[in-house]
This record gives structure tokens, sequence and C-alpha cells, in this order.
């Protein structure tokens, strides 16, 4: 789990449009890759999932006025979740600070 400062501040609604249009070019970009992502919002918390890798959601983001939480939730993947998760800290980061 990690936690980063929402100093922009984000709403889980904005965070939401933000990871539909952005995020994907980011991470492909990085992993030199062409992963397939989805995403589904609920009041404050979106899920995160790489269904061609990981058959269930990979990634939850809690948003608060003060903080955006990143938790993984597929602990027991063949897939490198580190590798995910990293890349949507560093990505947050650029867009929450």
């Amino acid at each position: 789990m990690a936690t980063i400062k929402n100093l922009q501040p984000l709403s889980a609604e904005k965070l939401f449009d933000v990871l539909k249009t952005e995020f994907a070019d980011y991470i492909n970009g990085k992993l030199d890759s062409n992963l397939s992502i989805e995403y589904a919002h609920v009041y404050d918390e979106i899920n995160v999932s790489f269904p061609e890798v990981i058959d269930r959601p990979a990634l939850n983001i809690t948003v608060t006025d003060v903080e955006l939480t990143v938790t993984v939730l597929a602990i027991e993947s063949d897939y490198n979740t580190d590798l995910l998760e990293e890349n949507m800290i560093v990505f947050l980061e650029e867009k929450a600070g």
C-alpha cells in the first residue's frame, strides 16, 4: 500500500477521467507494451484492471481530499504487480503533486 499527498486536490471523478485518458499511454510507454486497461469507479474508490494479464482487479485507488492510497489487490498473481503499482504511484505523484 502506498499513500500519495493529494495536493491538487483531485476528486475521484477527475482522477477517473485522467486515468482513462492518460494512464494507458503513460504505462505502455514506460513498459514498452500494449496493455489493455479497464477502470471501475464507485464513490471514492477506483479499481484498475489489466484483463489480458490478470483475471481480476489489480489495483485499487482510494481518493480523499488529503491523499490517494494505492493498494495491490492481485497479490497472488503470476504477473509483476509491483511493476504496475510502481508505475501507478509515479503517475499519481505527477498528477496529484
